[in-house]
C-alpha cells in the first residue's frame, strides 16, 4: 500500500484513486454534492475532466471511451437529478457488459433518509442496472471501495459499478492507503475452461458435417479477436457475428456470412438454423438473434457455448457442451485440442456445406435500388466505408440507420463499431463518439444517426466545440422515426401514430449555431463529394444532413416472435 503519511480529504483520495488506476480522462457535470471532488480535480493535471452538457451524455461518453479503448470508462455526477439523469447511460453499459465506474455524490450522511435537497436513493435506483454498487460510509473506505469498483468493473463479465459518496465523506480526512491487490471472497470469476469440456467441444467440431461459429460482443470485450480468427480459419468453417460482435471477425473475409438475427443476412440466419454443430462464443442467444426459442430448437443440433458468465449459459437455449471461462483462453486451449486430435474433419461434407451456403448467399439479400433519384441510406453508408477505407470508428444511435450501418459498413477490426445493442438507447451516438474520439486522438470518428436520435443529446455539440472534437456526423434524415414507421407499416396497418417528424430544425444552421460546419445533401450524385470534403477537413466537426428516401425499410427482417428463418426479404428491384 502507498502511505502518504499525512491526512488528506476524501475528495483528494477519490482523485488519487483514479490516478492509481491509470485513469486519464473522466466525463462529468458538477453539482453541490461533488464540489469537493471538483475542487481536487482543479488542483491536478493527471486526470482530464470533460464537461458534458447533460449527465446522460457523461455516462454514454464514458461508455464510448471504454468500448474504443479497452479501458474502464469513468463518469462523475452529483446527487439527485445528476445520478438519475445518468441512469440511462449506466443501464446502456450494463446491457452491453461495458466496464465503467460511475461516481455519484450524495447528500451528507446525517441527511440521508431525511428527504434532503437533491437526495435520492442512488444505490436502490441503480441496483437493477449495475454489476455492483457501493454507498461509502466512512472516509477510510473510499480507497478500498474504489479499488474494488475498478476490479469488479473490468473482471469476469464486465459491467458498470456505482460508487455513491456522501458530501461530508469527501470533506473528511484520513491517511491515504491505496490497496495493491483486492480479494473478494464472494467474487471469483472462472477464467480457465474445463479441459474435459474443451476436449468434447473439439471432438464435436471435428465430427461435424455442417459446423458454424456464432460469436458475440464477448469476443470483443475479451480481446479475443485474433484467437477467433485463427479458430475459424483453422477449421475452415462459416462465421457470423452478432450486432455487438461486429469486427471480431473480418467482414471482408470470405468465411464471414454477415451479421445474423432480426436484420441479419439470409445466409447467416439460414446457416445458423441448419448447422449440425454450433459453437457460440461470447454470445447469449438473445431474442434479436434467434427469434422464438421454440423455432430455434426445432432443428436438432449440438451446441457448444463458451462464456465468462455461467448465468448466460443455457439461459434461453439448452446447450450440450457448456464451457465457462475467458473466451481467449478457452479458444487457445480448444485450438491445442484440435491440433492434438487424431480425427480429421470430413472435407467432403464441409465442401457440400459451403455449396449450400453459397446458394443462400446468392440471394443478395442486402440489395437496394442503386439508380434511385433520391438518396438511399444504404448508399451513404457504403460510400462512408469506401471513403474511410473501412478504418473509421463508427458510432450510431438506434433505429434503421443503426441497422444499415451494421449491414453496409464492413468492420474488419474489433472496437471500431460503437453502438447500444442491448438497451437500444437513442441519444447514445454523439456522446459515445466524443468518448471514442478522446480515447483515440487523431483517429477518424463518424457518428451515423437519424434526425430523431440526434436530438436526444444534441446539446453535446457544445461539448464538441469546447474540446475541439472533429467528429463527422452522418444524419440519415428521412423525417420519420424510421424503425417505428417500419413496424407501423408492417404490423399496424400503416397507421403512423406519432412517428412523423414535422417540426425538424434546420440542422445546418443548428450546427453553425454551435460553432461547427453543416452540409445539406439532397441529390445522390452529391453524396460522395460531400463525404470526401467533410473527411478532408480533419480538424472540424461537420454535420452532414442527408435527406434520404422516406419509404426505405431495413431488410431482411424477422418479425417479433417469429423464427430466425422466417424473414421478410426486400421487394424485387
Amino acid at each position: 500500500m502507498e502511505l502518504t503519511g499525512a491526512e488528506i480529504s476524501g475528495a483528494e483520495i477519490v482523485v488519487r484513486s483514479l490516478q492509481e488506476e491509470g485513469v486519464d480522462c473522466i466525463f462529468g457535470y458538477p453539482g453541490g454534492a461533488v464540489l469537493w471532488i471538483y475542487d481536487e480535480l482543479f488542483k491536478q493535471d493527471k486526470v482530464k475532466h470533460i464537461l458534458v452538457r447533460h449527465e446522460q451524455a457523461a455516462a454514454h461518453a464514458a461508455d464510448g471511451y471504454s468500448r474504443a479503448s479497452k479501458k474502464v470508462g469513468v463518469c462523475l455526477v452529483t446527487s439527485g437529478p445528476g445520478v438519475t439523469n445518468a441512469v440511462t447511460g449506466i443501464a446502456t453499459a450494463y446491457m452491453d457488459s461495458l466496464p465503467m465506474v460511475s461516481i455519484s455524490g450524495q447528500v451528507p450522511t446525517y441527511a440521508i433518509g431525511e428527504d434532503a435537497f437533491q437526495e435520492c436513493d442512488a444505490v436502490g435506483i441503480t441496483r437493477p442496472c449495475v454489476k455492483h454498487n457501493f454507498l461509502v460510509k466512512a472516509v477510510e473506505d473510499i480507497a478500498p471501495t474504489m479499488k474494488k469498483a475498478f476490479h469488479i468493473a473490468r473482471s469476469g463479465r464486465p459491467g458498470p459499478v456505482l460508487v455513491d459518496i456522501p458530501k461530508d465523506i469527501t470533506a473528511a480526512k484520513c491517511v491515504f492507503e491505496y490497496p495493491k491487490t483486492v480479494s473478494l471472497r464472494s467474487y471469483n470469476p472462472v477464467t480457465k475452461g474445463h479441459p474435459g469440456q474443451i476436449k468434447k467441444a473439439a471432438q464435436l467440431l471435428l465430427e461435424a458435417k455442417r459446423p458454424m461459429v456464432y460469436s458475440g460482443g464477448g469476443v470483443v470485450l475479451g480481446n479475443a479477436s485474433a484467437q477467433l480468427r485463427k479458430l475459424v480459419q483453422t477449421l475452415g468453417v462459416p462465421c457470423t457475428n452478432t450486432l455487438m460482435g461486429l469486427g471480431a471477425y473480418p467482414a471482408t473475409d470470405k468465411q464471414f456470412l454477415g451479421m445474423l438475427g432480426m436484420h441479419g443476412t439470409y445466409q447467416a440466419n439460414m446457416a445458423m438454423q441448419h448447422s449440425d454443430v454450433l459453437i457460440a462464443i461470447g454470445a447469449r442467444f438473445d431474442d434479436r438473434v434467434i427469434g422464438d426459442p421454440k423455432h430455434f430448437g426445432s432443428v436438432a443440433r449440438k451446441i457448444i457455448h463458451i462464456d465468462i458468465d455461467p448465468s448466460s449459459i443455457s439461459k434461453r437455449v439448452k446447450v450440450d457442451v457448456p464451457i465457462v471461462g475467458d473466451v481467449g483462453d478457452v479458444i487457445d486451449d480448444l485450438l491445442k485440442a484440435l491440433e492434438s486430435a487424431k480425427e480429421k474433419q470430413d472435407a467432403k461434407a464441409l465442401k457440400a456445406w459451403w455449396a449450400q451456403i453459397e446458394e443462400w448467399r446468392s440471394k443478395d439479400c442486402l440489395r437496394y435500388d442503386h439508380k434511385a433519384a433520391i438518396i438511399k441510406p444504404q448508399f451513404v453508408v457504403e460510400k462512408l466505408w469506401e471513403i474511410t477505407k473501412g478504418d473509421a470508428f463508427v458510432t450510431s444511435d438506434v433505429g434503421q440507420h443503426q441497422m444499415w450501418a451494421a449491414q453496409f459498413y464492413k468492420f474488419d477490426q474489433p472496437r471500431r463499431w460503437i453502438n447500444s445493442g442491448g438497451l437500444g438507447t437513442m441519444g447514445f451516438g454523439l456522446p459515445a463518439a466524443m468518448g471514442t474520439q478522446l480515447a483515440n486522438p487523431g483517429a477518424t470518428v463518424a457518428c451515423v444517426t437519424g434526425e430523431s436520435s440526434i436530438q436526444m443529446c444534441l446539446q453535446e455539440l457544445s461539448t464538441c466545440k469546447q474540446y475541439r472534437l472533429p467528429i463527422k456526423i452522418i444524419n440519415l434524415n428521412n423525417r420519420y422515426m424510421g424503425m417505428v414507421r417500419q413496424w407501423q407499416q408492417f404490423f399496424h396497418g400503416n397507421r403512423y401514430s406519432e412517428s412523423y417528424m414535422n417540426a425538424l430544425p434546420d440542422f445546418v444552421k443548428l450546427a453553425e449555431g454551435y460553432g461547427h460546419s453543416g452540409m445539406r445533401i439532397e441529390d445522390p450524385k452529391d453524396v460522395e463529394p460531400a463525404l470526401r470534403e467533410a473527411f478532408a477537413r480533419k480538424d472540424d466537426l461537420i454535420f452532414m444532413d442527408f435527406l434520404t428516401d422516406q419509404t426505405e425499410n431495413v431488410y431482411p427482417m424477422v418479425p417479433g416472435g417469429k423464427g430466425i428463418t422466417e424473414m421478410i426479404l426486400a421487394e424485387e428491384l
